[in-house]
């Protein structure tokens, strides 16, 4: 066979072959369409996106129709992040120093001229008195003695006390009020799947302080649910919710005010209709609520000594030397650092609202005399009437 012969002849078999193979490709496709019911034969998927607009040049199907869903209910995934950021860390440095009295109950606190005295008790000058509540004062010296901590007060004297420590915890600061709900966990849990204590927990633990996206919000077996995720629910015992309203509440004329919320333990910083600062709080508990109503703002002091007891035997008794950032708007009722609270998020106080010392020194620096003070719960669950209320205390 000649060359040229050759060449048709491989041509013409490779035509064959191709059209051949032309012929299954569609036969397997027509097959495929009829089987699947494919409507969309020949049009290409879109790029993954919320498509609140239905496209022309491609189909949001699939990861596309997920986040299309979910971009209809308000929510973007993955979440933005909120237009906040942490305070300056150097406002979390306390003014004092600050040692803890770790006596029993029934014990006062023994205060000494001098550090011999202190070490082998001998001719106290005075003391604190016994009671079951925190005992802390302010010092400026600490020295060990046969394994012991001593303390020097102000005031020059000693006695035995051992140097704390306090929370650094701190909340955000906001450059726009976001459009997302948002919160923070106070305990360590894992979400669950569905909103029930039966459902299954996912994902990894979120531990306590994280702040949390919130997505939706349901009631279920007699509790608050948060949604922070797809198919990842959270119990409202493990989380406090942050629920920002910029309409000034009524009675507030002014651009700016404070908010304390009874039932989320969380205040808030308004100013110009905006979110400006929120963070985590503990305000009274059971029977030493803090008041709901308006207030103000009517005396800042840097440094406050706060002692006190509630009960006929004075058995409570409590004694706190140099509480920073102190802002009173309710009587004997202020907003106020406590080096003494390990965290936030709980009723506990005898009327206060506290703060960590970071936030309590954000807020002073803010606030001025005269500012309002908006205290309510949502729940309706604290008594509103003023006679069951005493002046109140830390």
């Amino acid at each position: 066979m000649k060359t040229q012969d050759k060449v048709i002849f491989w041509i013409r078999r490779g035509a064959l072959a191709a059209v051949i193979l032309f012929g299954l490709l569609l036969s397997l496709h027509q097959s495929v369409s009829a089987d699947n019911d494919e409507p969309y034969i020949g049009s290409t998927l879109c790029l993954p996106d919320a498509y609140l607009r239905a496209p022309e040049e491609c189909l949001p199907l699939g990861p596309s129709q997920t986040l299309t869903d979910l971009a209809q209910q308000g929510i973007s995934y993955p979440p933005r992040p909120l237009p906040a950021s942490r305070p300056p860390r150097e406002l979390t440095n306390s003014p004092v120093f600050i040692a803890k009295l770790n006596l029993k109950a029934d014990e006062p606190g023994y205060v000494y001229g001098s550090l011999d005295d202190a070490a082998t008790g001998n001719n106290p000058t005075r003391k604190i008195a016994a009671g079951e509540g925190l005992r802390y004062v302010s010092y400026v010296q600490q020295v060990d003695v046969d394994g012991h901590h001593f303390v020097q007060l102000k005031t020059g004297e000693w006695m035995r006390a051992s140097p704390a420590g306090y929370s650094y915890f701190q909340g955000l600061r906001f450059y726009k009020t976001p459009s997302t709900a948002f919160g923070w966990m106070v305990d360590h849990a894992k979400a669950r799947s569905e909103p029930s204590w039966n459902a299954p927990e996912v994902g990894e633990m979120i531990y306590r302080e994280t702040v949390i996206q919130i997505e939706e919000v349901v009631e279920a077996e007699g509790m608050q649910w948060y949604r922070i995720g797809p198919e990842q629910w959270i119990p409202r015992q493990d989380a406090r919710r942050v629920q920002v309203n910029t309409t000034p509440p009524q009675g507030v004329t002014g651009s700016r005010w404070i908010e304390v919320n009874l039932y989320d333990q969380t205040l808030m910083v308004y100013e110009n209709r905006q979110l400006v600062f929120t963070t985590l709080v503990a305000s009274g508990g059971k029977p030493f609520y803090t008041r709901p109503g308006l207030f103000k703002i009517f005396q800042k002091k840097p440094l406050e000594t706060m002692s006190g007891a509630f009960e006929s035997d004075k058995r409570d008794f409590y004694y706190l030397e140099d509480v920073p950032w102190t802002m009173y708007f309710d009587q004997a009722r202020a907003l106020h650092g406590a080096y003494w609270r390990a965290w936030y998020g709980f009723a506990g106080t005898h009327g206060c609202v506290n703060l960590s010392i970071g936030d309590a020194a954000w807020l002073y620096q803010w606030a001025n005399e005269g500012d309002p003070v908006y205290v309510w719960d949502p729940s309706g669950k604290t008594p509103v009437d003023p006679s069951l209320y005493t002046q109140g205390g830390a």
